[in-house]
């Protein structure tokens, strides 16, 4: 029987160029299985251990704060301009004005004991003002706490409770270890629900939101009004933590939230704890910035350091730091900018003696300084005597009119004693000191770092800097009680 053929080809052996492709395709498919696996293998297959483990030691927070008496018209007020306003004013005035009976707020936020003798730490917005402070453990346990003491610049507070038997705690952890990408679970009250776990990751470190001091940690774990005071865990069970802040536009969590790091809120509350109070270190200087323009004007190799705009009473002056240093390295660190030096000398404590070093007319000086207590001192009255003598005209220069002070303008402008220099008296719209933020009413006292009195000494430094090659003048402005250096263009 006749049986159709259908031609087939044999299986023919790649060529050797085509197997080394098929061969690194392999490798790579195999590749990407193994790091699916790794990365499911990372991923936590429950929280519950964990949350388990720490929840005893998370509180709840009540606070109770009386609001002071006053007196109202037992009725609320209408606004201006609303329909039957004279009627309700009239007949709720019959009696004339009635006392308005004091008044219980509540507040409630989250906290978490860090001893078994009752210390708790919580948000400072969290028992600001209150009256009554009312701890309430996991286990349905419920005690009054006594307010330790306070830290309004980090948002820290300190609490304390009395009980019988050792109270369940948990243990800080190392916030500078936490890497993006690292899993956390924050637990605390939200929304007055009660106990609650939410989980995620770390989103960014090294967040600022207001503060000098503010070293905060971003996470995407769900963070809602009440989790204020809360613990931030990583897996090992230890705080890295205190969930302070939302970012939100609804006041609801959208996955950015900010927890202070451990390794600042647990400095704070070993003083509060030790002192009741903080005791940051105190260096006694004003400091901004250095941008590439203020670089380049001091011929600094890059835009980094935090310069000096003012030296006050205290530890910086004694040590020899001037104006217009800039700071690169504070006790064997570098110093990147003002914020990084401002934790650093906080933290390093009061009484400490540091090695600062700066740059000065681009050479390096290593100072020695022995650090004060914050926030005290005054800012140093300088008062040079002067000659009196007839003042230049006005001049426009780098796109300002500059006029030399007066006895008479700095009487005016209620100038503190021993500041001179010249007067902003017009700003150049689409100018570089307009762009600079400088205004009419600025002083500048100091220009390439010298200080200048008159037009013909702010020329002479102009001149200089362009004889220099430079490209930016520094100048020290200052804008009321504020002093701050600005590198202006000399690009015509």
């Amino acid at each position: 029987m006749f049986q159709p053929t259908v031609p087939t080809r044999g299986f023919e052996r790649p060529s050797a160029p085509l197997r080394l492709i098929l061969g690194f395709v392999a490798a790579v498919v195999l590749l990407a299985w193994q790091a699916v696996g790794v990365a499911a293998q990372d991923r936590p297959a429950s929280f519950a251990d964990l949350a388990e483990t720490v929840s005893p030691a998370v509180v709840n927070i009540t606070t109770s704060t009386t609001v002071a008496a006053g007196t109202d018209r037992g009725f609320p007020q209408l606004p201006d301009g609303a329909p039957f306003q004279d009627f309700f004013d009239e007949f709720f005035n019959r009696e004339g004005e009635r006392p308005r009976r004091p008044r219980q707020s509540q507040s409630l936020g989250s906290g978490f004991v860090i001893s078994d003798d009752g210390y708790i730490v919580t948000n400072n917005h969290v028992i600001e003002g209150a009256d009554e402070i009312l701890i309430e453990f996991f286990f349905g346990l419920t005690l009054e706490a006594q307010l330790v003491g306070t830290d309004p610049a980090t948002d820290i507070a300190l609490l304390k409770v009395e009980h019988d038997e050792p109270l369940p705690h948990v243990p800080w952890g190392d916030s500078e270890a936490a890497r993006v990408g690292d899993w956390v679970i924050a637990v605390g009250n939200p929304l007055g629900q009660g106990f609650s776990v939410s989980s995620g990751i770390i989103s960014a470190r090294g967040r600022a939101l207001q503060g000098n001091f503010d070293d905060y940690l971003q996470t995407d774990a769900a963070i809602n009004r009440g989790n204020s005071g809360g613990p931030l865990f990583n897996m090992d069970g230890e705080v890295i933590g205190v969930n302070t802040a939302i970012l939100s536009p609804t006041g609801g969590s959208i996955g950015i939230g900010f927890a202070m790091s451990s390794n600042v809120a647990a400095r704070v509350i070993e003083q509060l704890r030790e002192y009741g109070v903080t005791r940051r270190g105190w260096l006694g200087v004003r400091i901004q910035d250095v941008d590439e323009d203020m670089a380049e004007a001091l011929g600094l190799p890059a835009a980094r350091g935090a310069m000096v705009t003012e030296v006050m009473e205290g530890p910086a002056g004694e040590a020899g730091i001037v104006s217009g240093d800039v700071i690169t390295s504070f006790d064997g660190g570098q110093v990147t900018d003002t914020r990084e030096l401002v934790r650093r000398v906080a933290d390093a404590g009061v009484g400490k003696a540091v090695e600062v070093i700066v740059m000065r007319d681009g050479s390096e000086l290593t100072l020695n300084v022995t650090l004060g207590l914050r926030d005290e001192g005054a800012l140093t009255g300088r008062s040079t005597p002067q000659t009196p003598r007839a003042p230049q005209a006005p001049a426009q220069v780098l796109g300002m009119e500059l006029a030399e002070l007066s006895e008479q303008m700095r009487e005016d402008m209620e100038l503190p004693l021993g500041i001179s220099g010249l007067l902003v008296r017009t700003v150049e719209p689409g100018s570089d000191a307009d762009s600079k933020g400088i205004r009419p009413g600025d002083v500048i006292t100091e220009a390439g770092q010298v200080p200048v009195t008159t037009i013909a000494e702010f020329e002479e430094q102009l001149n200089a800097a362009r004889e220099a090659g430079r490209r930016n003048l520094l100048v020290m402005i200052r804008q009321g009680d504020d002093p701050r250096f600005v590198a202006l263009s000399l690009e015509e």
